[in-house]
């Protein structure tokens, strides 16, 4: 009798215990489940929620991994100065000591956000007595990727137990949120912690705690020096290939459209919520564009600099790109039907670039247009559904006419 047999004759054994459905959620990573589907299904698929979580850490792990020698490169440039011409196969970046910094600076906070919000779950279904839901898998892997570097971990901590708690759980778990938890999270933080998330000095590792020295480190990200109607010292290809200050896994535009391609290759990733997204912020970076030109807005005015960006460098800067891959194809949180997703996606694309212009104190939209749509996504689905069954009553009608 083989180990995965034994450990399934033990969970029969205590099916009644309080603490059975901890083990079962170590038993089920480890094994696939016994349980098979009887009888006349309508589909069979290899697929369940555990494969699914895990397809979407797979296409997160490049932009983890890059983040960490990121970290480290962006605390040495900002000391050293920074080098020129930059590319994937630059050995000043692809170095050990980056890598280093970054490893110790990242892992910390997968720790404690795997650790607390997986406890937090654990804790849920021993009180309610169902299976641990798998998923808080993606939603802790996205956590460290869309705070700063050096965020403190207690606030980290804090920030998930209410992102689990009140972001999932008080709605029922996995599949009854209506936001997004890992978006939900990093609104706490935002509102509960501002200096921490908008400043100027906490997107580089060494920035706050050297603050106010001689040599102190700066950190600011490219919107929040456009939104400041200053000039930026990086190329078009910085921009693509991720060599700028910011969240940890949201500056490589290039492994974030990898990452993309891959999920939608999986079919876990819509693609019309991606391609909606970029359509809506490319037209909303286009009206701006036009106002620019014709004059309405002269560069005295606060809201220059991000209106006159070029449109398309909005989809390479800040987290759009991030945000349109990995949080607003949420299948929980977004809309359901296929004209809904084409809704959903351009406003939250529309909308993020909207709030990127208009919010200089926080340069950053695409987090609270996805928390937004997030909310009106079940209302646009509703009047996609009521239109087709009006256009199917009409053809009724007209047949038996």
């Amino acid at each position: 009798m083989g180990l995965k047999q034994n450990l399934h004759n033990f969970k029969e054994k205590n099916k009644d215990k309080k603490w059975l459905p901890a083990f079962s959620a170590i038993h089920t990573f480890l094994f696939l489940p016994n349980e098979t589907t009887h009888g006349g299904t309508h589909i069979k698929a290899a697929d369940d929620l555990k494969r699914t979580m895990n397809t979407v850490i797979m296409a997160l792990i490049p932009c983890l991994i890059f983040g960490m020698f990121n970290a480290g490169y962006q605390h040495h440039a900002a000391i050293n100065g920074f080098t020129e011409g930059m590319s994937f196969f630059s050995p000043e970046f692809w170095t050990l000591d980056n890598f280093t910094l970054g490893f110790w600076k990242i892992l910390p906070l997968v720790i404690v956000s795997y650790g607390v919000g997986l406890g937090i779950e654990f804790i849920f279904a021993i009180i309610k007595g169902h299976e641990v839901e798998e998923g808080y898998l993606v939603t802790g892997m996205l956590v460290p990727l869309i705070v700063p570097i050096d965020i403190p971990l207690w606030m980290l901590a804090v920030a998930v137990v209410f992102g689990v708690v009140i972001g999932k759980e008080v709605f029922g778990g996995t599949g009854m949120n209506i936001l997004n938890p890992a978006l939900t999270i990093r609104a706490f933080l935002f509102f509960a912690y501002p200096t921490w998330m908008s400043g100027d000095k906490v997107w580089v590792h060494g920035a706050v705690e050297r603050a106010g020295t001689p040599d102190a480190i700066s950190g600011e990200t490219m919107l929040g020096s456009l939104a400041q109607n200053n000039e930026v010292s990086y190329s078009i290809m910085d921009m693509f290939y991720g060599f700028i200050p910011g969240s940890v896994g949201e500056t490589s535009t290039l492994l974030i459209l990898l990452g993309g391609l891959f999920l939608i290759f999986t079919k876990i990733g819509s693609w019309r919520i991606m391609l909606s997204s970029v359509v809506g912020a490319l037209v909303m970076g286009l009206i701006f564009n036009f106002v620019v030109d014709s004059g309405w807005i002269t560069e005295s005015s606060k809201f220059y600099g991000l209106m006159s960006t070029t449109f398309w460098h909005h989809l390479l800067i800040g987290g759009f790109a991030f945000g349109a891959v990995y949080m607003a194809t949420d299948p929980v949180t977004a809309s359901q039907t296929n004209k809904g997703k084409w809704i959903y996606g351009f406003f939250i694309g529309f909308i993020s670039i909207m709030i990127r212009v208009f919010n200089p104190a926080y340069p950053e939209g695409v987090m609270l247009a996805i928390l937004l749509m997030n909310v009106f996504a079940p209302t646009i689905d509703h009047y996609v559904v009521q239109g087709n069954v009006k256009r199917r009553m009409k053809r009724l009608k007209a047949k038996t006419a």
